[in-house]
């Protein structure tokens, strides 16, 4: 979402309860978010867990992050058990899909996204959003695997990047932590951002 709709969005929202989604984005923050879902079909399957992890001064600050398991409103197969390990009693002991968007929405504030295949996260939640809200998520956000392809793409122009999470993770020499658990991820896309970032930092 540009600069013109999200003044927009002030225009129409700045007085309501969502104002503090609409306030300027702090430029030294960012929230690195994941999800884990049924499946990947946005129009089908059910956010199961939403995690995110703050990334401010140059350090993930795991401390304050926000993390749900969330309830499905249908049941779910082995195929997508076996992907989270999340079983069906599990996911029943969460909270509803909207008070769980709503109290994630109050946590975030104006703060930019980070993710791994963040388009794909960012259109499950957007229903809820918008039945919350009224409105779309007007956050900046980056995809973690865009920057790093640009970086690789520049320094071996010759080779194409491999997008793998895991694969970047370790070119980056970071740790991969809980893989496909919502807070693993959040936690090792955040590490990446900051490594991607001192390295860019270092050839600037």
């Amino acid at each position: 979402m540009g600069p013109l709709h999200r003044w927009w969005l002030r225009r129409q929202h700045g007085a309501g309860d969502w104002a503090r989604l609409l306030q300027p984005v702090a430029r030294d923050e960012w929230v690195s978010l994941d999800l884990e879902t049924t499946g990947l079909d946005p129009r089908r399957d059910h956010v199961l867990s939403l995690a995110a992890v703050p990334v401010r001064a140059g350090r993930v600050q795991l401390s304050e992050r926000f993390e749900c398991r969330i309830r499905p409103d249908r049941a779910f197969g082995i195929e997508s058990i076996r992907h989270h390990h999340i079983t069906p009693d599990e996911a029943a002991g969460g909270m509803s899909v909207t008070p769980a968007v709503r109290a994630f929405l109050m946590w975030l504030g104006s703060r930019r996204l980070l993710g791994y295949h963040l388009a794909f996260d960012l259109a499950m939640l957007a229903p809820h959003v918008r039945a919350v809200t009224g409105f779309p998520l007007p956050h900046p956000h980056v995809e973690l695997a865009s920057a790093y392809a640009r970086r690789a793409r520049r320094a071996r122009p010759d080779v194409p990047p491999n997008l793998e999470l895991p694969r970047i993770a370790e070119e980056l020499g970071v740790p991969v932590l809980g893989r496909h658990t919502a807070l693993g991820d959040a936690t090792t896309v955040a590490l990446c951002w900051l490594a991607l970032d001192e390295r860019a930092r270092i050839v600037r």
